[in-house]
């Protein structure tokens, strides 16, 4: 019986704050209404905190999701809607390099070698923040998939439009893994199958060793542990301008937590252009070997005159 998948595939999944972009990618909806960031920010630790003093056991990420809805209602974000998000998405402002490096990772793993497996390197985003607005950005042609916070909407009779109702889709520092391993098995690409159920690692997708995990601090720990548990490949980057985000990059490579650390800088002549680029070329290698070997032991080695061995 033939394999489902053919295990051809590198994915590359990328946290999105901080990582791709220097700051976060709610800026431009910010600017666009007026509010003040900083508040934002402040009120949701504070309302998290708040929660878990009064015994709530509460998510960051569902408390700003909340917020932003609480900010629809009262008119600060007024007229706020998917569509809307999407636009604002078009202002994100990436890191040197970006998007077009993602394309030319798509051809380190390319060989012109037509008797070569052909293998497909993905680009996926895992990101507690907002799907709509990453999709609006520029960023957005060269990725295969994307898990992020999702809101559904309602018509507002008053303003006779769609607007921001209820979180739809919660994305989190943990439940990011759930994405690793649906990647994994390939659930993106049919969705028919089950992530818990059982599957042979021979049967999945895309192997956790041909994947490479890029985030920027804590939050990525859970997603970082997960592909190193299974030898796969990882990299924190960290904004050129910041001493603490160094530090943060720093300390996770240090305490083993990630395979290297670079500055988030993304062409072929950077530190985490260079290591990103070997990384593929490597792993499509080790595909190669291992197709061929797998070649071997189902047709047999050829055989060989005496006097030639």
């Amino acid at each position: 019986m033939s394999k489902l998948f053919t295990e051809n595939v590198i994915a590359i999944l990328w946290d999105f704050d901080c990582t791709l972009i220097p700051g976060y990618m709610q800026k431009p909806l910010f600017d666009h209404y007026r509010v003040d960031e900083r508040k934002f920010w402040r009120q949701v630790t504070e309302q998290t905190e708040n929660y878990r003093q009064g015994g709530t056991h509460a998510l960051n990420e569902m408390v700003y999701l909340n917020q932003i809805l609480d900010y629809v209602k009262d008119g600060r974000f007024a007229g706020l809607n998917n569509q809307l998000l999407k636009k604002l998405g078009e202002k994100i402002e990436f890191y040197e390099g970006l998007p077009d490096f993602l394309a030319e990772l798509k051809q380190a793993a390319r060989r012109p070698d037509k008797q070569a497996a052909k293998i497909t390197v993905e680009h996926y985003v895992l990101s507690s923040g907002l799907r709509k607005m990453i999709e609006g950005s520029v960023i957005a042609k060269h990725l295969d998939g994307i898990w992020a916070c999702e809101f559904a909407e309602s018509e507002d009779k008053n303003l006779q439009q769609s607007v921001l109702e209820k979180v739809a889709y919660v994305i989190d520092h943990t439940t990011k893994t759930r994405a690793v391993f649906e990647v994994n098995k390939g659930v993106n690409v049919q969705p028919d199958i089950d992530v818990n159920a059982t599957m042979p690692e021979a049967e999945r997708r895309v192997p956790i060793p041909q994947m490479i995990c890029v985030g920027d601090g804590p939050s990525d720990v859970p997603v970082f542990s997960v592909v190193n548990r299974y030898k796969g490949h990882t990299l924190a980057v960290y904004n050129p301008r910041s001493d603490q985000a160094y530090e943060q990059a720093y300390q996770l490579h240090e305490e083993q937590r990630v395979n290297h650390h670079a500055q988030a800088v993304f062409h072929a002549h950077s530190d985490a252009g260079r290591w990103l680029l070997h990384t593929v070329r490597n792993v499509a290698e080790e595909i190669r070997v291992r197709h061929r070997r797998e070649m071997e032991e189902q047709v047999g080695k050829p055989l060989k005159h005496p006097h030639d061995q």
